[in-house]
């Protein structure tokens, strides 16, 4: 695996361990919403395994096509940055594409440990598929972003790490909605 896709991969890795970890801290309350018209946990980790699934399977099926697959160009590149940029702002809501978010809403989700085992299942995926990854694509349009246009692999490990952290911060505001919940009735 090329460095700088296996270090984007370590730190995926590691960031999606810590959002696991806090929708099951979360036990029953994981499938709770802390709102109307709010996600919970469950779906926030379907809505990431999902982007992350259809991500996998995209870019598997360009590189077994073996297409030619243009550059990067500087429009894009500066597109992505600005997408990086506004999933990291804390408290920033981004709009999922309508198709994404209607998914998620859906009910009769998986519970969270069918949702881990699937998932892990997915990383060994994107790990073989990086692993594999030919070298001579590193630079070419792999994948088509909805709002940065055609980015490189580079890039799409790299969003896939920003939309992940984007919804930790999600998760955090979920669960600290539903401990306030829990405790509002014990102090009246």
């Amino acid at each position: 695996m090329n460095h700088r896709l296996h270090l984007k991969f370590e730190q995926l890795e590691r960031a999606t361990e810590r959002l696991l970890a806090s929708a099951e801290a979360l036990g029953t309350d994981a499938g709770r919403a802390p709102g109307p018209g709010q996600w919970s946990a469950t779906q926030v980790v379907h809505h990431l395994l999902f982007i992350e699934s259809n991500i996998l399977q995209y870019v598997q099926k360009k590189v077994h096509a073996e297409e030619s697959l243009p550059k990067v160009g500087l429009l894009t590149r500066l597109r992505a940055r600005v997408v990086r940029l506004l999933l990291r702002l804390p408290g920033f809501k981004y709009k999922a594409p309508r198709g994404v978010a209607t998914l998620t809403d859906a009910g009769n989700l998986p519970d969270l440990s069918e949702l881990r085992l699937t998932w892990e299942s997915t990383r060994r995926q994107l790990e073989r598929l990086l692993n594999e990854f030919p070298g001579r694509l590193m630079n070419r349009a792999i994948f088509p972003h909805p709002r940065s246009g055609r980015i490189t692999i580079g890039q799409v490990m790299e969003f896939l790490l920003d939309h992940l952290l984007h919804h930790q911060q999600q998760m955090e505001r979920i669960t600290k909605a539903l401990r306030t919940a829990q405790a509002a009735p014990k102090a009246a």
